[in-house]
């Protein structure tokens, strides 16, 4: 009867773990595994909360910083459409003035018959200043180096001397920038 007291090891409890098992197979604790190599499984998921915060964190900021590039960007984009909205309208006014400059041009000179009157005078001048006022600036170009950026070259003619070769000889139609973007190119002769 004392045989039947006697745990049997071969027959063991299927719902213990197979941990257990291994702990329990030797008494004296050689199979133990070593805590220093082992993670209980809390740690493990603090470990991979860490990283997933970290990563998470790197997502956040790079996330930040490209909607705070958006912004400027927009807000750039934005000042510029501003700055150029009246382009269109603007454009549309440059062959008036350049009929107010030739008009003026023939009437100021010493050999016309016609005249300036004071009235469209006035009327010139406030066109000129608003459109000023809006960022609207003319172009000088006679005398000056032929530039294929600021300048389109009608023709070419000889040069009346030596120093006005490559330069600007005559200007046929004004070229404007508006807030320092160039509208309409200056249309040029050059002297070769």
């Amino acid at each position: 009867m004392e045989e039947n007291k006697k745990p049997n090891i071969e027959q063991e409890d299927p719902n213990n773990s197979v941990e257990e098992m291994e702990n329990t197979a030797d008494p004296q604790g050689e199979d133990i595994q070593n805590e220093e190599n082992s993670t209980s499984p809390a740690e493990d998921e603090k470990d991979a909360l860490k990283k997933e915060n970290s990563e998470m964190k790197d997502k956040f900021l790079r996330l930040a910083a490209e909607f705070d590039n958006y912004k400027k960007r927009t807000l750039r984009e934005k000042i510029e459409l501003m700055k150029t909205a009246a382009q269109d309208t603007l454009s549309a006014l440059l062959p008036v003035l350049d009929d107010f400059d030739r008009a003026k041009k023939i009437a100021e000179a010493d050999d016309s018959s016609e005249s300036f009157s004071e009235g469209v005078s006035l009327v010139y001048q406030k066109l000129y200043n608003i459109l000023k006022q809006k960022g609207l600036q003319p172009m000088e170009s006679t005398g000056l180096d032929f530039d294929p950026e600021l300048h389109e070259a009608i023709t070419e003619i000889p040069a009346p001397s030596e120093d006005m070769k490559g330069k600007i000889v005559d200007t046929i139609e004004k070229g404007y920038s508006l807030n320092d973007k160039i509208i309409r190119h200056a249309k040029v002769v050059v002297g070769k």
